[in-house]
């Protein structure tokens, strides 16, 4: 599943192509995805309408439009996105196009259908739809800090892993970088949150940081089905410490990595590296 790495290079990339973009035609080919598409209420909405710009909150991305709405898309499991010219031929799994004034045609690919395109109101020129309100802060924005987690993981039980998972504590730090950062932080993934220190706390968020900013650079990790709009691949994989390598010798002391189940997720470290 693409992670807010992967999310924000598709977002970066759409952001270069589609800006003041006239919406002429919706064209939805499946309407089944996570959200079920009524294509004639999103022909209504979209129909005419300019895209000023694309933002990235979580692993959502905002395609906000000229009457202060915006389209929420969300990659899902296996989605895609790809600007062609109109006369290409559909792929397959394409189930939702917009077709451009300028002759081009974004369109949707999605083979699971996990995805969500979605029509909705933004509060505000330049605001987050209502509908992500609730969640925690951005991991890259200032107000995510050591002293921040420190106080959220306060007298909490749950994994650290699980906690940093959660997008009511940070938004966007997926499995993958989960278990790099814990690595690079030489923390277990299995401790309980609350009771790392806030030393501990402030090295975690750094790593965090740290990591997601070099996977972006390097345009995410190369896992099942991701590409970006140009379809290439990240190549953030060749940095892996930890994840995918179960039994294979650690890169820091050459302990075996270890493979375990937490919430579901599989979650990969050292033994004797994150002892923290």
């Amino acid at each position: 599943m693409p992670e807010l790495p992967e999310v924000e290079t598709v977002c970066r990339a759409l952001e270069k192509c589609l800006p003041n973009e006239q919406i002429v035609e919706v064209k939805v080919r499946n309407p089944q995805l996570r959200n079920l598409i009524d294509e004639e209420e999103l022909q209504s909405a979209c129909k005419d309408k300019t895209i000023l710009s694309l933002r990235r909150r979580a692993k959502y991305i905002i395609a906000e439009l000229s009457d202060s709405t915006a389209l929420l898309l969300h990659l899902g499991m296996t989605g895609k996105f790809r600007v062609v010219d109109q006369g290409e031929a559909f792929k397959k799994h394409e189930h939702v196009c917009f077709e451009l004034k300028s002759g081009k045609s974004w369109r949707y690919e999605d083979p699971r259908r996990f995805g969500i395109v979605k029509h909705v109101a933004l509060p505000a020129p330049g605001a987050t739809p209502d509908c992500l309100d609730h969640m925690g802060p951005e991991p890259l924005l200032y107000s995510f800090t050591g002293s921040y987690l420190k106080q959220f993981t306060k007298a909490k039980t749950k994994p650290i892993k699980n906690m940093i998972m959660d997008n009511n504590c940070v938004v966007g730090v997926g499995n993958i970088y989960a278990s790099e950062a814990l690595f690079r932080s030489g923390i277990s993934p299995l401790k309980p949150a609350g009771t790392l220190s806030l030393p501990a706390c402030k090295k975690l968020v750094m790593k965090i940081q740290e990591v997601l900013k070099e996977a972006i650079e390097a345009g995410g990790t190369t896992i099942s089905d991701f590409a970006t709009p140009d379809g290439n691949e990240g190549y953030f994989f060749r940095e892996l410490a930890v994840y995918g390598r179960n039994d294979e010798p650690c890169l820091t002391c050459g302990t075996h990595i270890t493979k375990k189940t937490l919430a579901g997720r599989s979650t990969f470290y050292c033994t004797k590296c994150q002892k923290g």
